[in-house]
């Protein structure tokens, strides 16, 4: 079982630290072995050099030539249609799951726990409703 996302011209990699965190950008092209030129017009990354280990990448690929424009790389972007395509991947919702919680007050972490309690407590009552079936069956 080998590598199956390689650091390519048109990979789509997710910004995992600087001032575009959070973000997807392209990769645009390969400068040496540590970093690369991003750019991510239509996710609000602006053109810049990352390093790699800012980097995590995804497993999507946009058609574009090396030193590509912004404009070439809107296209190819929305030709690609990879903003709806990472918003149906668990990593996506996985960031905007974090993201609410992370914004949450104390009330609405008060609420939260209170909504578990009750989901366990519905659980274990259905749990114990089927168990006893099951053993009257028996």
């Amino acid at each position: 079982m080998g590598y199956e996302k390689f650091v390519e011209i048109g990979r789509v990699a997710f910004v995992s630290a600087g001032p575009s965190k959070g973000k997807l950008a392209v990769i645009v092209d390969v400068l040496d072995q540590n970093r690369a030129l991003v750019d991510g017009p239509c996710s609000g990354v602006a053109r810049h050099v990352a390093n790699f280990k800012a980097l995590q990448l995804t497993k999507y690929v946009v058609k574009v030539g090396p030193g590509a424009r912004t404009g070439t790389v809107t296209k190819a972007w929305t030709k690609a249609d990879i903003t709806s395509k990472w918003a149906e991947t668990s990593w996506a919702k996985r960031q905007e799951a974090m993201a609410a919680r992370a914004v949450m007050n104390d009330f609405d972490r008060f609420k939260l726990m209170k909504a578990k309690q009750a989901r366990r407590g519905m659980q274990s009552q259905l749990y114990g409703k089927a168990n006893k079936i099951l053993k009257s069956k028996k």
